[in-house]
């Protein structure tokens, strides 16, 4: 068993808590700079206050950026739920050729730089579907999201059926239950909890995403991280958009916390 020196779990601790300072610290400045009476961000801050909180809420263009962000997240959410259920089954209870392959490409999106994503479904869009009479539009939006969203499901997924224990299936059908029974009964409460947790990962991953949305919205369309990324060039809506950011913040930190403790619990049985 490895054994730290008592020095060894200082300097450890000083660096973990250095690191976590290093990424927290400019958060909690613009949390705090959302309170901020001034109508541009400042360290000190000189005076509290609520009212951007106010215009924020009233705002219509916040509030349907924040609507078109929860419906594509969720859309991406539901596309990533069933195929990427489908291809953990497929690649975790079969043999075949291309298996390693199909592993890959399911893994590579995420993997690959959000403008490259974004710039190979914006072509695919206006040079092929375009053409041909098919208006993507709002829809296309979410399909290039639920690209990189399928491996979080997929991931989950996929690590809980290696572990299942398939002797319960067989003895589910050999006492009378079919295909659809033994999955409702026996093979899907076992994978439930990582099923959820990968579709939570995979809302949160599409909510605050702005590169590939960029590529890919329809004309007037805002999201949330887009509406960010067009207001931050202006310097009197500077309390407005921390107020927003700092929403995102914790409408993002919800969904992966309820799919840590569902991860935990999993890990816990």
């Amino acid at each position: 068993m490895l054994r730290f020196s008592r020095m060894s779990k200082i300097s450890l601790q000083a660096v973990v808590i250095a690191v976590l300072v290093f990424i927290y610290a400019p958060l909690l400045v613009l949390i705090l700079n959302a309170f901020n009476e001034g109508q541009i961000s400042a360290w000190p801050i000189e005076g509290f206050s609520l009212k951007w909180w106010a215009v924020a809420y009233e705002s219509q263009e916040i509030r349907a950026a924040l609507l078109n962000s929860v419906l594509v997240a969720f859309g991406a959410m539901v596309i990533a739920m069933i195929l990427g259920s489908l291809v953990a089954f497929a690649l975790s209870k079969y043999d075949f050729f291309g298996k390693g392959t199909v592993n890959l490409l399911v893994v590579l999106p995420i993997a690959l730089p959000g403008v490259v994503t974004g710039v190979a479904f914006s072509n695919t869009y206006s040079n092929f579907l375009g053409p041909a009479g098919f208006e993507i539009g709002y829809f296309g939006m979410i399909v290039a999201h639920a690209t990189f969203c399928i491996v979080m499901v997929f991931n989950n997924v996929f690590a809980r059926l290696k572990r299942m224990n398939p002797s319960l299936q067989e003895a589910s059908m050999d006492l009378g239950q079919g295909l659809w029974g033994t999955f409702r009964l026996i093979t899907f409460p076992q994978f439930r909890t990582a099923f959820a947790a990968g579709a939570l990962l995979a809302f949160a991953l599409s909510f605050d995403e702005v590169v590939v949305t960029i590529f890919t919205s329809p004309p007037g369309v805002d999201t949330i991280p887009l509406w960010i990324l067009k207001e931050m060039s202006r310097p009197n809506q500077a309390s407005v958009v921390n107020v927003v950011a700092a929403v995102v913040i914790v409408l993002s930190l919800i969904p992966v916390y309820v799919s840590q403790r569902l991860s935990r619990t999993e890990n816990e049985k």
